[in-house]
């Protein structure tokens, strides 16, 4: 993470930068590149693009951190919406769903209980859309009542997958236990404010121990989706799937709309399966502090621009 990396993902939950970030005329144009847009038919026509070009997605309907239960019952319905579209469309096949479960209402009293509630129908939609959804993981504190939740889901649809991030020192163990349920899990390096007591924060130590779960979840018998950016986590991961004699069916790699899209065709072209993590919606300033807290190019970037702009 670069320097800057703490200071924007605690801007992330910032009420008064988030006004300041949105109100700059230049946002929007940086926005775009990492954001298909606000509204599903935009999602849908960037879903039909990638598909088209022999990418898998997954849509993520962007929202966290909800305050009241109106507002958790719009982000269910927003993907009942998402779910009914893509059986329209047929995308079942290429395009799986992302939540967020503290968009269902995970931080609310009783939120865990709230949560399962709210997601339950998205699960059965994605089912009967001939896709399915992956629990995308927060920050630590919610661990425990997240992967309670798949549990309880993948006791009908077992096909429900689990982001697990290497930064938190639970993660290993974390591993051993889904795989060996044949649980999808997408690993991620991690991208929350985390303190020490629960997270590596050096960036060698958070490889490491990437490359420790990614021998986990690459032996077992579940599905790994290896979700990074990073050169040489990705050469390691093609080096451990053909020493684990994995088929190419039984593992993809996973990339976010906008980010080293050359990688992504590459990829593609070697005949890895490639999925593109695809956010929409209005409300993705979150989102967008932590694509810019991730990496220095993305900071660069934006930078680039507001100069330009300036």
């Amino acid at each position: 993470m670069p320097v800057l990396g703490p200071v924007l993902l605690a801007a992330a939950r910032s009420d008064s930068v988030r006004r300041l970030v949105s109100a700059a005329p230049v946002t929007r144009q940086v926005v775009d590149r990492f954001v298909a847009g606000e509204r599903l038919g935009q999602a849908l026509a960037t879903t039909r693009a990638l598909a088209a070009r022999g990418f898998d997605v997954t849509l993520d309907h962007l929202g966290e951190d909800v305050t009241d239960r109106a507002q958790a019952m719009r982000s269910r319905d927003a993907y009942l919406s998402l779910a009914e579209a893509l059986t329209g469309e047929r995308l079942g096949v290429r395009a799986e769903m992302s939540v967020k479960l503290s968009a269902f209402g995970q931080a609310l009293p009783g939120g865990h209980d709230i949560a399962y509630r709210n997601v339950l129908p998205v699960v059965e939609a994605a089912a009967a859309a001939g896709t399915t959804v992956t629990l995308d993981m927060e920050d630590h504190t919610t661990v425990d009542s997240t992967l309670a939740i798949l549990g309880a889901l993948r006791e009908r649809f077992p096909q429900t997958g689990a982001v697990v991030q290497s930064y938190l020192y639970r993660t290993e163990a974390d591993c051993q236990v889904l795989t060996a349920a044949g649980a999808r899990v997408r690993l991620v390096k991690g991208a929350y404010r985390e303190p020490a007591a629960v997270a590596y924060s050096g960036r060698r130590e958070v490889d490491r121990a990437y490359v420790r779960c990614l021998k986990v979840l690459l032996a077992g018998p579940g599905y790994a989706m290896v979700a990074t950016h990073d050169p040489r986590l990705l050469a390691v991961a093609q080096a451990l799937a053909a020493r684990s004699g994995r088929d190419r069916d039984a593992y993809e790699f996973q990339m976010l709309f906008g980010v080293r899209e050359a990688e992504q065709r590459r990829l593609a072209e070697q005949g890895h399966r490639v999925r593109v993590y695809v956010p929409y919606g209005t409300d993705w300033y979150a989102y967008f502090m932590r694509r810019l807290a991730e990496r220095p190019a993305n900071l660069a970037f934006f930078a680039r621009s507001l100069l330009t702009r300036s």
